[in-house]
């Protein structure tokens, strides 16, 4: 598969999945527009690093993903950049983790705003370019938690549930144009944004780290594994790919099992 002369999208893409999907891309021929936060110097690292690892170009944009202005800017530097957006994946995302009483209000707006209405900026944006050209891959990161809930996760589990019907809708309005639209629903990948979470529920149900791992995390996945990164980025490319080209309003899990039960 080549995806030469494509361009992509891909936001939340300085560290975790979202990077190793933006490499999986790069290796694949296509060009690709990162986007995060971070340490600057890290961050042009990686940036050079694509460029040089796979021989195609890659720039940086600091887009909030919490507006909206910023987001739509971020798709016009990639059409300007490189003459169009074929893939968008929309990666970006955070966590926090309290019980519903006491959940902060600035907190839910946040996570609702990066999870889930950051999508929608994107794929507003994105979506009359791909129609013009009449080709396209939108592909979501969700979870497993746009399928079932955990506890304390409030506006995390509703932005993915949301991530999840954006999805088939914008896959039912599009499914004539030549763009698939898709999501992807990991389970418990070790990513820096599972590691920052454990701290606080270790603060919620009074447990030591290795018991939210064992018992918490790893409890909800059959195969008692974490997902990798570089496994969801190689189902992201699959998605990319014309053999995929019927696949679309698909939630994909990859969750060793867990919404199997």
């Amino acid at each position: 598969m080549t995806l030469t002369s494509k361009t992509a999208v891909v936001t939340g893409s300085t560290s975790g999945i979202g990077l190793a999907i933006a490499r999986a891309l790069a290796k694949e021929g296509a060009n690709v527009v990162i986007n995060g936060f971070g340490d600057a110097a890290e961050i042009e690292k990686e940036r050079a690093g694509i460029e040089s690892e796979f021989g195609v170009k890659a720039v940086y944009s600091p887009a909030d993903m919490s507006k909206p202005h910023e987001i739509e800017e971020m798709i016009r530097l990639a059409e300007r950049t490189f003459g169009s957006v074929d893939i968008l994946v929309n990666n970006a995302g955070i966590q926090f983790v309290s019980p519903v009483e006491n959940f902060p209000v600035e907190k839910w707006d946040q996570i609702i705003a990066i999870n889930l209405s950051s999508a929608f900026h994107a794929i507003r944006a994105a979506v009359p370019g791909m129609k013009a050209r009449k080709w396209g891959r939108i592909i979501n990161t969700a979870s497993a938690h746009s399928l079932v809930a955990s506890p304390f996760k409030s506006a995390y589990v509703a932005a993915k549930h949301g991530i999840a019907g954006l999805t088939k809708t914008v896959a039912l309005e599009v499914a004539t144009d030549g763009i698939t639209v898709n999501c992807i629903s990991p389970g418990y990948v070790w990513t820096p944004l599972v590691e920052k979470q454990i701290p606080d529920t270790m603060k919620a149900r009074g447990l030591t780290k290795e018991q939210v791992i064992n018992d918490v995390l790893l409890e909800a996945q059959p195969t008692k594994q974490f997902v990798t990164v570089d496994q969801v980025a190689a189902l992201a490319v699959f998605l990319c790919s014309d053999a995929a080209s019927q696949i679309s309003g698909a939630n994909m899990s990859m969750d060793g099992g867990w919404t199997a039960k």
